[in-house]
């Protein structure tokens, strides 16, 4: 699991950790670590040209440092500071030292030291940043921009918030960031991910606890573990049934996508209700079909509805009485009012994108973009459910139980092929399936959204992709995360 910690958490830390240490040690393990990552980037440091920028704390001082140590193995190392007045002291005489030169941020050397670096290291703001970059910082980033070189990022790009990953302003694009003791929530969510680029973890010896992080992110073995397995017992009802109401007349393809997605997806068996069952069993005849309403189409352990549904209100009715998790996703999302939802005694998930977010939030689709982290935990406190917010990184949070605020989850897999359409209605199917074989609600979703975004990396392999590649996919990287 790769997890995220707030700043104020990050601090604490570190705090901890420098009362236990000799005075700046922590900043010198922080230091050698990011001058190994640039020196790997660069792939020889003998002759190259580095550029610092330089602001006022000690984020500037992990670069000087950082510098000096280039500058020693060869390096041409010069410092642009920001506010000369203020900068890091004991970096600055290291920098000096080891050979390096320094100039004032304003002066003309400026713009020539940017366009002739190899690399930009940025160490203008560290992770208590709040908004944009300053009139003079905002310059030297678009400087490095225009520049033929790597720009690595300390700890986090500048310009960019560490904990909501939300940018209010000019900041720098990154090629590559080394951030040190653990990841901090905005690198892992956009829109401050895209500023990010590669990312590098620096082991400087903080003490984390897994329960105090804000943001996680499931990784394969993660995946793995929760994935269902059935056993030499199993039959069809034992591994799950869960029911899709989704199609219609004008739409009765989300009614197939849906229910491809739930076939792959671990349940033993799918359950279709709706207008579309004719193009649904030409597909899969082994789907179950039922012409409705739900509460009579049988057993189930989980529902899904909303894909090309259309108005059904009732239907909707329907599924949100039952007594089992029901995931609602697309137009089932406009039927569904918060007060119905937070009554309901069983899980539900809902699967928005950011228009259904915004729409749900009573706010513009442009905040919701500016500030997933912040809409997807307002969603889920509003409806008391377990949200997948879907877009360029798909966030799922959970209300937050009596105890203390559940960790947003991140997804980590995808490609931007996956903006196709449909591709919603397999996820929604793809999930439903893993609720109904037993998995948790935030499991569920999580699980979900990490085999959807494998299994478009595998179809479209940089080229277009369909829904339906997708779909069939599922069972290739299924296999995969298992070892299978």
């Amino acid at each position: 699991m790769r997890t995220a910690y707030d700043v104020e958490t990050v601090r604490a830390a570190e705090r901890a950790l420098m009362a236990r240490l000799p005075d700046g040690a922590l900043m010198q393990r922080a230091a050698a670590g990011l001058a190994a990552a640039c020196a790997d980037l660069l792939g020889k440091v003998y002759g190259k040209r580095v550029t610092l920028l330089i602001g006022s704390g000690d984020n500037g001082g992990d670069a000087l440092y950082a510098g000096a140590r280039l500058a020693r193995r060869g390096a041409g190392v010069t410092a642009l500071l920001l506010s000369p007045e203020r900068a890091h002291a004991g970096g600055l005489a290291a920098l000096r030292a080891a050979g390096g030169t320094v100039h004032d941020a304003e002066a003309g050397a400026a713009e020539e030291s940017v366009a002739r670096a190899d690399l930009v290291l940025d160490g203008v703001v560290g992770i208590g940043g709040k908004g944009g970059l300053r009139p003079r910082a905002a310059r030297l980033a678009s400087l490095a921009a225009d520049a033929r070189c790597l720009v690595v990022a300390v700890d986090l790009p500048s310009g960019v918030d560490a904990d909501t990953g939300e940018v209010r302003g000019d900041a720098v694009r990154a090629d590559a960031t080394v951030t040190f003791g653990a990841y901090k929530p905005g690198l892992l969510v956009d829109p401050a991910h895209e500023y990010a680029g590669a990312l590098r973890l620096v082991d400087i010896g903080l003490e984390l606890a897994a329960s105090s992080a804000a943001l996680d992110a499931l990784q394969h073995d993660d995946v793995a573990a929760l994935l269902p397995r059935p056993t030499g017992e199993s039959d069809k009802y034992q591994r799950g049934v869960v029911g899709v109401v989704a199609g219609s007349e004008r739409y009765p393809g989300a009614a197939v996508l849906a229910t491809a997605g739930a076939l792959h997806g671990g349940a033993g068996a799918v359950r279709y209700v709706g207008p579309a069952a004719d193009a649904v069993i030409a597909r899969f005849p082994e789907t179950l079909v039922s012409a409705g309403p739900p509460s009579k189409a049988g057993r189930v352990q989980a529902w899904v509805i909303g894909p090309g549904l259309g108005d059904d209100k009732a239907g909707m009715a329907d599924v949100l009485a039952s007594d089992v998790p029901v995931l609602i996703d697309a137009d089932g999302l406009r039927l569904a009012d918060a007060e119905t939802v937070r009554a309901r005694t069983a899980p539900t998930v809902l699967t928005p994108h950011a228009g259904e977010a915004a729409a749900l939030l009573g706010c513009d689709r442009k905040r919701v973009e500016a500030e997933r982290l912040a809409s997807v935990r307002e969603l889920a406190e509003r409806y008391g459910a377990t949200v997948l917010l879907k877009g360029s990184t798909t966030l799922i949070a959970s209300p937050d139980g009596p105890a203390s605020p559940a960790p947003v989850r991140v997804n980590p897999t995808g490609t931007p092929w996956l903006a196709t359409a449909g591709s919603g209605d397999v996820l929604s199917g793809l999930t439903g399936s893993l609720l109904a074989a037993g998995l948790r609600p935030a499991d569920a979703a999580s699980v979900g959204a990490y085999l959807h975004g494998l299994a478009a990396r595998e179809a479209a392999q940089g080229a277009p992709v369909s829904a339906q590649d997708v779909a069939a996919a599922v069972r290739v990287v299924w296999r995969n995360v298992t070892g299978v």
